[in-house]
């Protein structure tokens, strides 16, 4: 079995609480991590190996973005990558104990004008998806997992109103439109919907903005997990750890959990 949590933590010295708690309560084996904003050197190694994560893998820059991978299995062939020209770590991969290829993403967010013309931000992760739709359209030679912070939700119910949010960024057609491109190129499977059903409104992400989120439950679901076809039949679980959201000092987005049999 293997237990995987992604969590985009906006800070992981502010989280590192909380990242505890995930590791006590859900007691996941790997943790993917987005929105580290710490450089090497104040990124909290010795803390997250005590929680027994003794194998790290990070791609870090100072104050923003960066990715990271906790495992507490061993991690090879460790590969960081630049899209659409930049060093912004924001996608890091490492095969997990021989068996997995994983990895952990964080598209840009794009800004709040869906306009390439008027907002370079919403040009540049345009862009970011289609560069990472064709990074991936090959095989791999070991199953591939990805998973993290993607910015987009993609269908109707990955929003809690398709209509007012079509012309919000991270649920813009254009946005769904590429970010479907993606997964059909990759030919992955999304793990989350295959334990919960297209029908039923889900969600990863609720704004700082929004005071009385818990209440009014406009979320949307940012924060994905696919799989290659042939691991499809591996994913057991899924879970959206909600409850993370109402945590003292809590990120926008919660964790999500998933569990597979490789």
């Amino acid at each position: 079995m293997l237990r995987l949590a992604t969590w985009n933590v906006n800070s992981i010295r502010i989280r590192l609480p909380l990242l505890e708690e995930l590791a006590k309560k859900e007691a996941p084996d790997v943790v993917c991590l987005q929105e580290v904003k710490a450089k090497e050197d104040d990124f909290p190694f010795k803390k997250i190996k005590e929680l027994g994560f003794e194998n790290i893998a990070l791609y870090s820059i100072p104050g923003y973005n960066g990715v990271a991978i906790l495992s507490k299995l061993p991690l090879s062939d460790i590969n960081k990558y630049c899209h659409v020209g930049k060093d912004d770590a924001r996608h890091i991969s490492a095969i997990v104990d021989n068996k997995i290829e994983i990895h952990n993403i964080y598209v840009p967010a794009g800004g709040d004008i869906p306009d390439v013309e008027n907002n370079p931000a919403f040009a540049h992760k345009l862009n970011f998806v289609d560069e990472a739709a064709a990074f991936f359209s090959n095989k791999a030679a070991t199953p591939r997992l990805l998973c993290g912070d993607f910015n987009i939700a993609p269908s109707e119910n990955d929003v809690w109103s398709h209509k007012a949010l079509l012309q919000t960024v991270s649920h813009t057609p254009v946005e769904v439109e590429k970010l479907k491109n993606f997964f059909k190129q990759g030919k992955f499977v999304d793990a989350i919907r295959l334990y919960f059903s297209e029908s039923e409104k889900i969600y990863s992400w609720w704004s700082y903005r929004n005071p009385n989120w818990m209440k009014n439950d406009k979320g949307r679901r940012l924060d994905h997990v696919w799989v290659d076809n042939e691991l499809s039949s591996a994913i057991l679980k899924a879970k959206i750890c909600k409850y993370f959201r109402a945590e003292e000092r809590p990120s926008d987005h919660v964790p999500i959990v998933v569990e597979l049999k490789i």
